[in-house]
């Protein structure tokens, strides 16, 4: 009896020891079954980007110096369009110097420098503390808004509008003068006279293709004598600056003749006053 005891008592032992392995065996591998889903899952999720970003297509090759557009921008707004406004003309979509022909003129008019050192895209409100960053994020993020079928490269023009000289802040030596390449940049800065101020448009155009081959057109040349912008800028005056500067003007002219008139009336008041003292100091005379 007792022999049989100790021979169930170790087969128990040995079905407890079985049982307990076949349930830790069954734990651990539970817990190590979500891995391959989770991998599953990231690979499932890789797939779904790789799928979009094939959908949306992948940032297209732009072989265009936004740099360069914007000191092109920067000299037609300065040295042109005061001339053009002035005149009352309607520049022709069909000129290169059209602001919707400009390939990064919606994505520069959604840039806001909020204060020093503080950018902010106006797509999706993020902000940079310097602008090449933000044109980074231009690239890197909203290239589907660039119309690169339609639109065209302002800084093509660079060489008809002198870009290089008006980058230059740093006045350098004088290079030679090549007149292949500026007999080039005359006949582009020429050809753009042409397309965008047409004679046969009116006296308006007329004036102003005169007027750009004359700020433009002449200073590409060898000889020497003829300067860039010779007929210089005409500064638009802003509306709001404007208003703030009268506003201004009206309150100061508002306290110099409040203060004038108070300055009257104080006279006048001592004045009466002073009668007023001198007449009750005089003593009646005896009857």
């Amino acid at each position: 009896m007792k022999k049989k005891w100790c021979k169930m008592k170790w087969v128990g032992l040995l079905f407890l020891c079985c049982l307990s392995a076949s349930l830790q065996f069954c734990i651990v591998s539970s817990t190590s079954s979500p891995q391959p889903l989770l991998t599953n899952q990231g690979h499932q999720e890789s797939a779904t980007s790789r799928t979009l970003k094939q959908e949306l297509g992948d940032p297209p090759e732009v072989h265009c110096s936004r740099e360069r557009s914007r000191a092109a921008w920067k000299i037609i707004q300065e040295y042109l369009m005061p001339f053009v406004e002035k005149e009352r003309y309607q520049i022709p979509k069909t000129c290169k110097l059209h602001p919707s022909n400009d390939l990064y003129r919606d994505q520069e008019e959604h840039k806001s420098l909020v204060e020093l050192n503080d950018w902010q895209c106006g797509y999706c409100k993020k902000r940079f503390y310097d602008e090449k960053f933000l044109d980074k994020h231009f690239d890197n993020r909203h290239y589907n808004l660039l119309n690169v079928s339609h639109s065209w490269c302002l800084a093509n023009v660079c060489g008809a509008l002198h870009c290089d000289l008006a980058m230059d802040s740093v006045p350098h030596k004088k290079t030679k003068c090549n007149p292949a390449a500026a007999a080039r940049n005359k006949h582009l800065c020429e050809g753009l006279a042409d397309s965008c101020f047409p004679v046969s448009n009116g006296p308006s155009a007329s004036r102003l293709h005169e007027f750009f081959l004359r700020q433009f057109c002449d200073a590409h040349t060898c000889t020497g004598g003829r300067k860039p912008f010779s007929r210089g800028r005409r500064k638009k005056r802003s509306s709001i600056s404007y208003l703030v500067i009268s506003i201004l003007t009206m309150l100061l002219l508002l306290l110099f003749y409040s203060y004038i008139y108070m300055y009257t009336r104080g006279l006048k008041r001592g004045t009466q006053e002073l009668k007023r003292v001198t007449q009750s100091g005089r003593k009646k005379k005896p009857i």
